[in-house]
This record gives C-alpha cells, sequence and structure tokens, in this order.
C-alpha cells in the first residue's frame, strides 16, 4: 500500500507547492520547512483513524504532533485510498474503481450482487452552509450519510456510494446509474430489501426483492406463505447487514 500510494501523494505535494508559491521552487530540493510526519506515518495515521474511528487527538498524541497535523494527514491520504478502489476476495491485484468495475465483476464471475442502504449519523453542518438540509433524513431524523453497499453472497464489500441523508433509495437509483448497470448487464443478479422495490418492478427476472405483506383480511396460508417467503429473502439477504455493520463501526 506504501508503495502504490507514496508516489501518487508526493506528486499532490509537489503540486499544492507550486501552486502556492506561484511557479517553480527558488531554493535548491531539500531546503525549507520539512514535514512533521513522514508519508508512512501519515499513512498509519489514517489507517488507525478509519479503522477504530479515534478522534484526532489521539493518534496526535502518540505521534507527537498537533491535532492540526492529523487532519491534514487524514485529508491528504483518504482520497488516494478512496482512489485504489476496493480490493477482490482472491483477486489478488484486482480492484473495483467504479460501478461499472463491481456489475463487470459480479457478470464475469457469477457473484449475485447483494445491494443494500446504510445510514450513519454525521456532524451537523454549519449554519449557512450550502444545502446543509441535504443531510437531514427524514427516517432517522438526524444529519447523516447514506452509503449503497454492493456485497457478495459472503458479505465482503465490493464497493459503496455515499449520498447525504435526505436522498431517498429510489433516487439514488437513478443518479448512481445502478438501474443503468441492471440494464446493460442482464445476467447480474441482485438482491435488495423494501426500498428497492422499484428496481424489483422493473428488472423482476433479475432483481429479488421481498414480497409485499399481504392485507389484513388475507386467508391464514397467504400470510403464512409471505412470513416463509419473507424469511427465506432475509436469510440470503443477512450478509449485508453484516457489511452494514462494518461501516457502523
Amino acid at each position: 500500500m506504501f508503495a502504490g500510494l507514496a508516489g501518487a501523494w508526493e506528486a499532490a505535494r509537489q503540486s499544492a507547492l507550486r501552486e502556492a508559491r506561484g511557479g517553480k521552487r527558488r531554493r535548491a530540493e531539500g531546503a525549507g520547512r520539512k514535514p512533521k510526519l513522514v508519508f508512512l506515518d501519515r499513512l498509519l495515521v489514517t489507517l488507525v483513524h478509519l479503522r477504530h474511528q479515534l478522534p484526532h487527538v489521539v493518534p496526535a498524541e502518540l505521534f507527537e504532533v498537533d491535532r492540526s497535523t492529523v487532519s491534514a494527514a487524514i485529508r491528504q491520504v483518504r482520497p488516494l485510498l478512496a482512489a485504489r478502489g476496493f480490493a477482490v476476495p482472491d483477486r489478488p491485484g484486482l480492484r473495483l474503481k467504479t460501478l461499472e468495475d463491481v456489475f463487470a465483476y459480479a457478470e464475469a464471475e457469477g457473484v449475485e450482487l447483494r445491494i443494500d442502504g446504510v445510514e450513519t449519523q454525521v456532524r451537523r453542518p454549519q449554519a449557512g452552509r450550502p444545502g446543509r438540509r441535504a443531510f437531514v433524513s427524514g427516517k432517522r431524523k438526524q444529519n447523516t450519510d447514506k452509503t449503497t453497499t454492493f456485497s457478495d453472497g459472503q458479505g465482503r464489500l465490493l464497493s459503496g456510494l455515499v449520498r447525504p441523508g435526505r436522498m431517498h433509495d429510489q433516487t439514488a437509483l437513478r443518479t448512481e446509474g445502478i438501474a443503468e448497470q441492471s440494464r446493460t448487464r442482464p445476467g447480474v443478479k441482485e438482491k435488495v430489501d423494501s426500498g428497492y422495490l422499484g428496481l424489483a418492478k422493473e428488472f423482476p427476472g433479475q432483481v429479488s426483492a421481498p414480497p409485499k405483506k399481504p392485507k389484513d383480511e388475507a386467508c391464514d396460508g397467504d400470510k403464512r406463505a409471505w412470513r416463509e417467503t419473507r424469511r427465506r429473502q432475509s436469510s440470503a439477504r443477512i450478509c449485508v447487514e453484516h457489511t452494514n455493520a462494518e461501516l457502523r463501526q
């Protein structure tokens, strides 16, 4: 990971320095203020923060630097990690960077995708910030980010698309291109929850969603059949809940 990201980080750093000084460097290379954290330490700080969700002040104490140094390091490294894409199980060297990659991989390997949405509470945006209300979730009544997760039958995360909490799952289907990918690759099977019933209606032989609950006046046989069908569908989708739990943690 260090070898793959060090070059990109150094290029971004030199670009920022060039923009800050307004042109080429005026002193010999090596002169000037040195970074308080070398790139390897910046990478470690970011991975520890993402894995354990520690406040920035904690790694700052561990590395004996100011909290702002840790915040800057995480801000620089996170885009580099995101650009690497998602690792593919049992396929070293192959990484999924786009939604097209995910569906192409699922079609080539015969993987049945599990698609779900997970909400994670975030800090309330500052007053006066444009689009502040976009993070208010109508379901949670909190400021959240929503992530559309794509996993395989073993609950291994293949990709994730993040959007503000106010956006509904059905809207995300159109804006994120999920419906278009389902149309382009009809051989890819998908299991979804009741929030994606519209997708299941549009692609009935391709997308599987929980059945609708029968009306109160329905016979007991229909209700038992509904409960059994829903139980089997939930059992096949439980692995995606493990993926969502990992994101929440």
